[in-house]
């Protein structure tokens, strides 16, 4: 990456972070914790809840980010999408508030996720968990970081005991195929601080079912790949960005060292094809 498409990545994540704080400031305002959010519920089809409070913050997300990118087309859990972003070069990847179920409970692990993308891959991103008061950060080629401080994933200190995040029939699966222990973390409702703990190195891999969206994973997929480590598909290879089909089968995301070992036993496990 040259000095001045570094330079430019750099100002995209401090600009994404700086809306995402904005926006997570928002949502705070509804949120409760322990206890069921202040905001109105509705239900998607197929029965998801949305809240006000993420209709408030996509609206302003969309007008912040929307002014600072306007060559940018526009993803959103809870915007139409329009195919005209097909033809941009560049897109704006947005979740108001990834782990909706969490917030209307009062559970804190929901999160702000932002990504700036180019030419298919992100090359900016934020996470950003406001009820934990922690802030992951990306920008292409300069690393990754928790509230300013780098972050990597890690090395399992035993190669026989590995943690993990994920659906537990999946993760006891892969155990089986692997001849190590899975140890599972807790269920985590936001898949983008979900996939942020293998950046961070509190896990050694995670792994999505086959029902998460791009809003969902681009942000932590550039945070993965700056820390280390990457996001995949059963394939192996990378994910890319700005098609039209924007759900995504079952993701692996582990270090770079590590991948090889995990991916059989995750196809395995998740009946993908490489």
């Amino acid at each position: 990456m040259s000095v001045d498409a570094n330079r430019s990545a750099l100002a995209a994540r401090d600009c994404l972070a700086e809306a995402a704080r904005e926006a997570g400031r928002l949502a705070l305002g509804f949120f409760r914790h322990g206890a069921a959010t202040s905001a109105r519920i509705e239900s998607k089809a197929g029965g998801s809840p949305v809240t006000e409070a993420d209709f408030a913050a996509d609206a302003l997300l969309k007008a912040r980010l929307g002014a600072a990118f306007p060559e940018a087309g526009w993803l959103s859990e809870e915007t139409a999408d329009d195919p005209v972003r097909l033809a941009r070069r560049t897109l704006l990847v947005v979740d108001p508030i990834d782990g909706t179920r969490a917030f209307v409970s009062g559970d804190p692990r929901w999160a702000v996720s932002v990504a700036l993308v180019a030419d298919g891959r992100p090359v900016a991103a934020v996470v950003h968990a406001p009820a934990l008061g922690e802030t992951y950060a990306a920008a292409a080629g300069a690393g990754a970081a928790l509230d300013g401080a780098s972050i990597a994933v890690s090395a399992p200190a035993d190669p026989l005991r590995l943690k993990a995040a994920g659906p537990k029939a999946t993760l006891q699966a892969m155990e089986a195929r692997l001849g190590a222990v899975v140890e599972a973390t807790p269920r985590v409702p936001s898949l983008a601080y979900r996939l942020c703990m293998v950046a961070r190195g509190t896990v050694c891999f995670a792994v999505a079912a086959g029902d998460s969206h791009d809003w969902d994973v681009a942000a932590a997929d550039l945070l993965l790949e700056e820390a280390g480590g990457r996001l995949v598909e059963a394939s192996g290879e990378r994910l890319t960005y700005n098609r039209s089909r924007v759900r995504r089968g079952p993701l692996l995301a582990t270090s770079d060292a590590l991948a090889p070992r995990l991916l059989e036993a995750f196809r395995a496990a998740t009946g993908a094809k490489g």
